[in-house]
């Protein structure tokens, strides 16, 4: 896939104010994904349904802050963050977002939720220059 440095928006693919929801297993596969998280990923749930979430993760992403993600999540607690995702056709999009733990009846962890939403241009810029010096650090 040829990596483009265009943003698609939530407006521009029709998910303003909606949820963008995805689920996982343990091992972070997706099981669930909503119809406004496809528009937004330009993928359909079946490509998605059954594939690492890393499907869509964009190489301008600090490996740091996936550890510190599963870290987290791990220890059942919830995350928070701006992730800059990678789409099917090679542009990007934004998020931030909101991921859990799932338990069963039982209280026995089975999966994660995610919940996102869009990112204020002033949160890309600071975002962008966080996780270009991160980046410069991991090499």
């Amino acid at each position: 896939m040829e990596i483009k440095n265009e943003e698609v928006t939530f407006e521009e693919v029709g998910v303003a104010n909606r949820p963008i929801i995805s689920k996982t297993d343990l091992k972070g596969i997706i099981t669930y994904v909503n119809t406004p998280f496809c528009k937004l990923a330009g993928y359909t749930k079946e490509e998605l349904i059954g594939k690492p979430h890393n499907i869509i993760r964009h190489p301008d992403m600090p490996k740091e802050v996936f550890k510190q993600l599963w870290e987290t999540i791990e220890k059942n607690q919830q995350w928070r963050g701006f992730i800059k995702n990678l789409r099917k056709d090679g542009k990007y999009y934004w998020v931030e977002a909101f991921i859990e733990p799932i338990f069963d009846e039982n209280n026995k962890k089975i999966g994660y939720i995610s919940v996102r939403k869009p990112v204020s241009e002033e949160d890309k810029q600071k975002y962008s220059k966080i996780y270009e010096e991160m980046r410069k650090e991991e090499q």
